[in-house]
């Protein structure tokens, strides 16, 4: 496993829409532990593929103490509305109110190309939308209804801000 370096907003691959994965070969698997490691070390609650520079549809997630890997995510069902503060590991100290669905259904693979189905709520079923958006080339920044500034950051939350 290595980290890898997370590509920054004005970096082209964080505006492309990704690839489909097509083979589940040791490689994806090599690129799943690779992102895992990277997401950890940075503190991320989710790292895209392409936020390593990789314009493939991948996302990995933390769930408490679970990782999440979904090759090919797509949300098939969605509910409710929630407005909440949201920062990416591409665009450091940057965070702003976003509104997104409440609970989502995703469907994807695994990394060995089995279907893998989440009903989830809350904070998850946020960062799935957001690491999504990372698969379609959109950044938070362009969801936001507001930006906060670093000071409104630290009253709301009181700490320097929440992680992806």
């Amino acid at each position: 496993m290595a980290l890898r370096k997370i590509r920054l907003d004005g970096d082209p691959v964080l505006k492309k829409k990704t690839a489909r994965v097509t083979k589940f070969s040791p490689h994806l698997h090599r690129l799943l532990e690779d992102m895992v490691e990277t997401m950890i070390a940075n503190e991320g609650a989710g790292l895209a593929a392409p936020q390593v520079g990789i314009s493939k549809s991948i996302i990995v997630l933390r769930d408490e103490d679970k990782i999440l890997e979904v090759i090919n995510p797509e949300i098939v069902s969605s509910s409710g509305e929630i407005i909440d503060l949201e920062g990416c590991l591409s665009l450091p100290g940057i965070y702003g109110e976003v509104a997104r669905f409440e609970r989502v259904g995703v469907h994807g693979f695994d990394r060995l190309g089995k279907k893998i189905k989440f009903n989830v709520a809350g904070f998850l079923a946020r960062v799935f939308q957001h690491e999504i958006d990372h698969l379609r080339g959109i950044l938070f920044v362009s969801r936001a209804r507001r930006l906060l500034t670093p000071e409104e950051v630290k009253q709301i939350s009181g700490k320097d801000g929440p992680a992806e």
